[in-house]
């Protein structure tokens, strides 16, 4: 015992063992928070790193695990300040945890897969012929292949029908047989040569310059000067403008071969596995179309000897799994691909006023849908911003933006409910706030550790830091259900249309219709003389729990998080960001604009479904309106779980639940004491005790400070389970 003990304080001094955990935060000691975040290779890996104590005096209990004293400093490295400053936010109370690079990463420091993402599609390797018949090489010629080898050999024909083009078409004909295989093929712009000669005459006592024996005597010296060899290429490309088959073939053959290889890109791009196919249509779309025929030569790539010609395109497989990370200025491929969604819901959703061409299902599911990527957006800025600010700033960006998403469409629905008198649309922004409760607290964390236990049998976290976080939940909890709580107990249940099945008055069931708490007594109005002054004490309290939380995490006790960069090369230090702060601070406005728009949209065109949906509208609150615009936050724990740090993922629900108490419904009560659209903070039975049931469980889950597939199991099983009760609810009052 004592062996032991003594091992592990050596390990506690200094000398760990960074075999021995790589989840980032706690690791074998739940009470020490050790973190050494090392992005390299691309895979942005947290791995855990020796640290100093604060106090080397300081003892561990074997049997508990639990540091007894002062936690011990936190050392993160990083590739430069910037990123050690956002993975330092990652950490710290309040702020969103973001997954992703802020900066741009050196490309030499890149992994091989990373590297093969970003390359152009014109170098040579060496490779087997039998490995290019891959799968997704098949599935490239099902898809385009074929179609793409089709319109070639009809543009062949027409180029061969004007005669002039004939060059044109037999291009096309060998364009026709690459595209249906373009695998370990190549195309080569061969460079020809003509040797020039300059001679140099005197007539009539002046010196004159002739080219290739131009306008001269048949008998002339020796030539003064050596020949020089003029590459045809520059002139053969001026000349490519001069002759008319060029235009004839501008007029006839380019338009369509140019936007079959837009369709091509189109598709292959919104697919993301298939860029490759997007790169090879863009390459033939600028270069090789605009390239005369007689420079273009393709034979096996094998055959090509570099230093003779120069390779336009050369591609070896159609599919890459990797593209998942593929990254445009910072931005993940996916949020690209779903920026128009954004545009085309906004145009229909406006336009379209009479639903003549789009029916207001298909434009509730665009404009929900658009909301997903604004939210990566306004993540990336506040993430951005936050890593190239102090503290003061960070917070503010943070409780602002942070939940600017949610607040959006929340008083969107309101003022709309308010208009239309429809208290339908209060309760599904209660049921959307108690989804998200609910979502953040047991779905997002279960959905984590079932991935990331698959991929990890066991992942340790800091039970020490997630009950603290646990337990401000809790709180945060307790107080927005605290008015509801208080009419329980003191409000008298009230059901308006009561009948005796058996027609007796006193045997007999009775069915009772619109039961609600009366919260008057005795013409003394329980709500406005006690619940109100609840509702509004809370609501102070909650705000101020979080900015003290801010100021002890950010301000007073900074120092845990000891901040150092990596040791890189000197480029390295040098952050180039992908967003500056006015830049992200533009971009973060604009989403706000377009959330809000798409968020009017969603609200106005939901009533159809809460009216003609045999689902409860409890059901399409807690799920679709709360869930998906969480949709980038899932992703971001995933990430982090996959990883081994797993604690980082249960900060992000924590995060998320912890502003929608203590931001998003305070500022939903000040917004209604400004503007009265009837938003009362009390909460039905079903969503009260879900949401405090949800806490008592993750509580009792987190207690070990470890983590495995079948606790998440448990966790998604108890969320589906109210799901399911909220599928079968009866609609609220009002829908």
């Amino acid at each position: 015992m004592t062996s032991n003990a003594d091992t592990r304080r050596r390990k506690l001094g200094g000398d760990a063992d960074p075999s021995e955990d790589h989840n980032g935060v706690g690791g074998s000691f739940p009470g020490c928070n050790r973190v050494c975040a090392d992005a390299v290779d691309g895979h942005n890996a947290l791995q855990s790193s020796s640290f100093t104590p604060k106090h080397p005096q300081r003892k561990c209990s074997l049997d508990d695990e639990i540091c007894d004293e002062n936690p011990c400093k936190t050392t993160i490295s990083a590739e430069n300040e910037v990123e050690a400053q956002k993975l330092a936010n990652n950490y710290k109370f309040g702020f969103r945890k973001w997954k992703s690079h802020v900066t741009e990463r050196p490309f030499e420091d890149r992994s091989d897969v990373v590297k093969e993402l970003y390359s152009e599609l014109n170098v040579i390797k060496p490779i087997s012929a039998g490995s290019l018949f891959t799968a997704g090489n098949i599935f490239y010629v099902f898809l385009f292949g074929w179609w793409i080898s089709l319109v070639y050999v009809i543009v062949g024909l027409l180029m061969f029908l004007t005669v002039i083009g004939i060059p044109y078409a037999k291009l096309c004909w060998r364009l026709s047989c690459y595209f249906l295989w373009p695998f370990g093929k190549a195309i080569e712009k061969i460079n020809l040569s003509v040797p020039t000669y300059s001679v140099m005459i005197f007539q009539d006592g002046y010196l004159e310059e002739e080219e290739n024996g131009k306008n001269s005597p048949l008998l002339l010296p020796t030539p003064v000067g050596d020949p020089i060899e003029e590459t045809t290429g520059s002139t053969q490309d001026d000349r490519y403008w001069c002759h008319v088959s060029t235009y004839v073939w501008l007029l006839v053959g380019y338009p369509f071969l140019a936007l079959t290889h837009f369709i091509v890109c189109l598709i292959s791009w919104l697919l993301v596995f298939t860029i490759p196919v997007a790169k090879m249509s863009a390459t033939t779309l600028y270069s090789i179309l605009f390239t005369p025929p007689e420079y273009i030569h393709i034979s096996e790539a094998t055959e090509v000897q570099e230093q003779e010609r120069e390779v336009i395109l050369c591609c070896y497989h159609a599919v890459n799994l990797y593209y998942y990370k593929y990254t445009v200025d910072g931005i993940n491929v996916f949020a690209v691909n779903l920026l128009p969604l954004v545009i085309v819901s906004l145009v229909i959703g406006y336009v379209d006023q009479t639903n003549q061409f789009a029916s207001s299902e298909f434009k509730f599911a665009t404009a929900i849908s658009s909301i997903i990527p604004l939210s990566y957006y306004i993540g990336m800025g506040i993430a951005s911003i936050s890593a190239q600010s102090n503290f003061a700033v960070g917070a503010v960006v943070n409780a602002t933006f942070g939940s600017i998403t949610e607040l959006t469409f929340y008083i969107t629905a309101l003022l709309r409910g308010h208009r239309q008198k429809n208290t339908c649309l209060q309760e599904m922004v209660k049921a959307a706030l108690t989804g998200t409760l609910l979502g953040c607290i047991l779905f997002i964390p279960g959905i984590c550790m079932i991935i990331g236990g698959i991929k990890h049998s066991e992942q340790r976290f800091n039970s020490r830091s997630a009950g603290v976080s646990s337990s401000l939940l809790f709180i945060s909890i307790g107080g927005v259900f605290a008015p509801t709580l208080f009419s329980k107990a003191y409000g008298n249940l009230v059901c308006e249309d009561c009948t005796n099945s058996t027609g007796t008055n006193s045997t007999g069931s009775f069915t009772c219709r619109h039961c609600h708490y009366d919260l008057s007594e005795n013409s003394f109005n329980l709500f406005h003389s006690h619940i109100e002054p609840l509702v509004y004490t809370v609501c102070v309290l909650l705000p101020v729990s979080y900015i003290i939380g801010l100021i002890f995490t950010l301000k007073t006790h900074s120092h845990i998080y000891d901040i150092q960069v990596g040791d890189g090369t000197a480029g390295h230090l040098g952050a180039s960001v992908h967003w500056s702060r006015w830049r992200s601070l533009l971009i973060l406005i604009v989403a706000t604009a377009l959330m809000s728009a798409c968020a009017d949209l969603t609200t106005e065109h939901i009533q159809p479904i809460l009216s003609y949906s045999s689902i409860s509208q409890y059901f399409i609150g807690v799920t679709i309106l709360a869930m998906v615009p969480e949709i980038p936050e899932i992703v971001n724990g995933i990430q982090f779980a996959l990883q081994n740090n797993i604690s980082l993922s249960f900060e992000v629900g924590r995060c998320i639940a912890v502003q929608v108490c203590m931001i998003q419904i305070p500022l939903l009560v000040l917004f209604n004491v400004f503007y009265d659209v009837g938003f009362v903070l009390l909460f039905s039975d079903l969503h009260l005790w879900a949401s405090i049931f949800s806490v008592l469980l993750v509580n009792y889950i987190f207690m070990d400070g470890k983590s495995d597939y079948f606790q998440g199991t448990a966790l998604v099983g108890v969320y589906l389970i109210l799901l399911a009760m909220y599928f079968f609810a009866p609609s609220p009052p009002g829908c």
